[in-house]
């Protein structure tokens, strides 16, 4: 009525509503309309209004935004105002203008509508769902929504992510997109997404994350090209560092070797814009990722190998080298060079081959250390130049002693300048820095090489004309002595501070022109210095071999009890550890510091220093008798690791000799088991006398029958009964032979037991085939227990039809029937008979023996049955131990499991022999 009346020249319309109660509408059609436009047109006023009204959009549309999210997943549309809207309210967008505490309240707010999002983690899931549509309005909002969401709160989000199906393989396929924006969009959700979660950043290598940004960077121009290239490096940044996973899929996917073109940079290097700064930059710090110190040695020597070889040492010492080259790329570069030949002999070899390209050429090592003591150089630089010189000396013995041998007279060239001229040249000039630099240099050319600790005695210096030369540790020791001359006030603890370091790896006795310094109190500089000296004479007293009467340790330690006290001695060295810049030195081996005065101490010294403040300390509380108790102890101990030594080859020869006797007994095992052959053999051989025997006395029971018909008939019988009884003993043999075949079979499983028992932390491919065949051989004493019962229930019935009464009638039909059929035969042999009449009495002892025969088949007949009872008792026996072997395979089983090791379940096993079986049956049904 209010617009009626005003279009008529009305009233004025009233007050309009405020931003809320707009919202508020707003919400209200989205949340009720049942027309799409309407929807759609309400999100999209809600999105205009996001940006302004961030507090009121995201208090009471976030839920009807979700539920759009939801439900209208057909028009792509609404579902890009949804998500727009949504990002708004969360981003956290930097504006220069804000103060801090507006910023502050901004990032208060995301992080607040950020958690109402992900209080339900289907929300992720949903959006992660909505990526996968390809329309360009729902997937790049999408993924600026979840990339805000990971900036946020990151672990949380990464969390969901991790846990849902293919959540990151769909963040992958970003990368892919033919649209740049969504992709180089993608690349900055992936930096979020890889940040501090080792498991994502695994799963993103293997999604072949590595192939597809290094296939950008190359399209993108390697280090000529723009923010993308430095995005994807920031990325695979992300990836590699802290992980020797990826690092180790970096290395075996041959990626080393695509890094070597990012470092060719042509001859004309007077056009390096920013960008391609900050990229080669971050190429160099990926280099230096794979090679870094805090790796594992044996990644980084492969990396240091694989570096080598496809040539990216060549092409980073020819950036060394170039002209033109920005000071902090020549500076990281130096850098990343010196972590690749970093204890790698090859790599030091090379690099020591490297030349300048002057005239004539210089060592690239020479240029690197006249820019060490040029005290016009940038401080990172010569920094640098240092860490270079230390990894090029690092476990480099070859190096080393070639360093040393440009000090000694016999090899000083005076036309050319070697490295040993700057070294001295450094070590003694003005500036306290080149100083400090030159004698940590020159103690790592002595790092654990006594060879060049002895050479370097032989150094001579001349001081000034007219004067005769002195040796290098002599004029270390006077500028020691000498300290407080120094004319330049803030410089002299730095200089004495890398002179007492050198000197304390040189291991020197030079202690007398040291002892004023340690009993003056002075200042915290100062104090270090001292605590330096003091820890110099305790290396002299620790390292004494006393051959020296004026030095001798006693009289070392009477002398620091005398001018400065045990106590204060100790305290003095204690001061060491307890500095600051010392716990900052120890940290890592690049010598990294904020600024020149604060560079006192070297990585590797501080190795030392603990190594020997604790025995120093002992060394110099010792009185003359404990250090004889000591030496007598020392020897005792010595005497007792000989006795320690003849008593263990006492047990090598025990052990050879009992591993001769096992290999005996397992011969006699061998032979044992031949011989049981053996007698099973004759066994069969004396059965098959027995079989023969059997027919012989059933030949003579037909003979027998031809006297009478009566006597026929009973003489059948008793040749039936023979028959019978002879099939029994034979069974009954037969259960003899099987059951001697299980006790062998049996005796064969203990020894595998025993053989498992003894190898089961073994593990391998030889217990699997010992389980293997203890398998089959449960299963081939089953069978053959089965097949003994089959033969007692056909014994049984033997034995029934045995004693079955004769006049049975269908027993007497059979007998006649037979009788019948051999009724000629019958006739033959009385026709024999009669021409053997005058034989009858040795007939009728032979009938006699017969008839004594069958009793005696009779008693056999009993003592069979018995033997078949025992037979059964033993059998039952058998299966108890063979439920005892179940038992042990059982358990042994169970511990090579808990080994790691691979074992087949009996079901695979009676599965696969039951197809065996079947198959054997196949076979026989055939062949029948």
């Amino acid at each position: 009525m209010n617009f009626f009346g005003f279009g008529m020249g009305g009233k004025v319309p009233g007050p309009q509503p405020s931003g809320a109660e707009t919202i508020q509408k707003l919400c209200d059609r989205v949340a009720s309309s049942t027309l799409l436009d309407d929807r759609r047109d309400a999100v999209r006023a809600l999105k205009s209004l996001s940006k302004k009204y961030r507090m009121e959009v995201g208090t009471q549309a976030m839920d009807h935004l979700i539920n759009i999210l939801q439900t209208d997943r057909s028009d792509s549309e609404i579902l890009g105002y949804a998500l727009d809207t949504l990002y708004n309210i969360i981003c956290n967008d930097e504006e220069e203008e804000q103060d801090e505490n507006a910023q502050k309240q901004a990032d208060d707010l995301g992080a607040q509508f950020t958690d109402k999002f992900i209080e339900d983690p289907e929300h992720v899931t949903l959006l992660l769902t909505l990526l996968e549509e390809f329309d360009f309005h729902v997937r790049w909002p999408g993924v600026k929504l979840l990339t805000a969401l990971l900036k946020n709160q990151g672990p949380q989000v990464q969390g969901v992510i991790l846990v849902s199906p293919m959540g990151v393989s769909r963040l992958m396929d970003l990368l892919a997109d033919s649209r740049e924006v969504i992709r180089n969009d993608g690349l900055l959700l992936l930096q979020q997404l890889t940040k501090g979660n080792a498991a994502i950043q695994k799963i993103v290598a293997f999604e072949s994350a590595f192939e597809r940004l290094l296939d950008i960077i190359t399209e993108e121009g390697s280090s000529d090209g723009g923010i993308v290239v430095e995005d994807c490096l920031l990325l695979l940044l992300n990836l590699l560092k802290n992980n020797s996973s990826n690092q180790n899929f970096f290395k075996e996917g041959s990626y080393i070797q695509r890094m070597k073109p990012w470092f060719e940079v042509g001859d004309d290097n007077s056009g390096w814009s920013a960008q391609k700064v900050t990229n080669l930059h971050l190429m160099l710090q990926l280099v230096r990722v794979m090679v870094s110190p805090v790796n594992s040695p044996g990644a980084t020597a492969s990396c240091q190998k694989s570096m080598y070889q496809c040539g990216l040492l060549q092409q980073l010492c020819t950036i060394l080298m170039a002209t033109g080259v920005p000071a902090d790329i020549l500076t990281e570069t130096i850098n990343t060079v010196s972590e690749v030949i970093r204890g790698s002999q090859v790599n030091q070899d090379y690099f020591a081959s490297v030349n300048a390209p002057s005239n004539p050429p210089r060592p690239a090592i020479v240029v690197l250390l006249m820019s060490m003591v040029n005290e016009r150089q940038p401080f990172v630089l010569r920094c640098a130049v240092l860490y270079c010189f230390q990894c090029f000396l690092y476990k480099n013995e070859k190096g080393q002693g070639e360093i040393v041998a440009t000090l000694l007279p016999s090899t000083i060239d005076a036309n050319s300048i070697s490295a040993g001229q700057l070294l001295c040249g450094g070590l003694f000039s003005a500036d306290s820095l080149s100083n400090w630099c030159a004698a940590v240099a020159l103690a790592h050319a002595l790092q654990d090489n006594l060879t060049q600790k002895e050479q370097l005695l032989r150094v001579q210096l001349a001081t000034s004309l007219g004067k005769p030369p002195v040796s290098l540790l002599q004029q270390c020791t006077n500028i020691l002595s000498q300290g407080d001359k120094i004319t330049r006030r803030g410089s002299k603890v730095q200089t004495r501070v890398g002179l007492l370091m050198l000197l304390c790896t040189w291991i020197s006795n030079c202690p007398i022109a040291l002892t004023a310094q340690i009993s003056e109190n002075l200042g915290e500089d100062e104090r270090l210095v001292q605590g330096l000296c003091a820890l110099l004479l305790g290396i002299c007293i620790y390292y004494n071999d006393n051959s020296l009467e004026n030095y001798t340790k006693e009289k070392l330690k009477q002398l620091i009890e005398k001018r400065i006290g045990k106590e204060n001695f100790v305290e003095k060295l204690g001061f060491i550890t307890k500095h600051e810049l010392y716990s900052r030195a120890a940290q890592k081996p690049q010598p990294v510091f904020p600024s020149p005065e604060q560079m006192l101490f070297d990585h590797e010294f501080t190795k030392l220093v603990k190594e020997l403040e604790g025995v120093i300390t002992k060394a110099v509380h010792k009185s003359s008798e404990e250090e004889k108790k000591e030496e007598e102890v020392k020897k005792t101990l010595e005497q007792h690791d000989n006795i320690v030594t003849q008593y263990k080859e006492l047990i090598r020869e025990q052990d050879a000799q009992i591993q001769e006797l096992k290999e005996q007994v397992s011969s006699m095992t061998s032979q044992n088991e031949q011989m049981q052959a053996t007698v099973a053999q004759q066994l069969s051989q004396i059965q098959q006398h027995k079989d023969q025997y059997n027919i012989l006395k059933l030949k003579l029971g037909k003979e027998n029958q031809s006297q009478s018909n009566s006597q026929g008939d009973a003489s059948q019988v008793n040749g039936l009964q023979t028959e019978e009884l002879t099939q029994l003993r034979e069974e009954v043999e037969e259960l003899r032979q099987q059951h001697t075949l299980l006790q062998t079979q049996l005796s064969d499983k203990d020894s595998l037991i025993n053989t498992l028992t003894a190898e089961g932390t073994s593990g391998g491919s030889d217990n699997t085939e010992l389980l293997k065949e203890l398998e089959a051989l449960r299963t081939q004493v089953q069978s053959q227990s089965a097949e003994i019962s089959q033969l007692k229930t056909e014994k049984q019935e033997l034995l029934r039809r045995a004693e079955a009464p004769v006049n049975d009638a269908a027993k007497m039909m059979e007998l006649e029937s037979r009788l019948t059929a051999q009724t000629s035969e019958i006739e033959r042999l009385k026709e024999e008979v009669r021409s053997l009449s005058g034989g009858r009495t040795d007939l009728e002892q032979q009938l006699a023996s017969a008839t004594s025969t069958v009793a005696i088949l009779q008693t056999e007949k009993t003592k069979l049955q018995t033997e078949v009872q025992e037979s059964k008792k033993e059998q039952d026996d058998l299966l108890m131990l063979l439920a005892d072997q179940d038992q042990k395979i059982h358990s042994l089983k169970q511990k090579l499991k808990d080994l790691g090791e691979t074992v087949e379940d009996e079901d695979d096993l009676d599965a696969r022999d039951q197809t065996d079986d079947d198959d054997e049956e196949d076979e026989d049904e055939d062949e029948e």
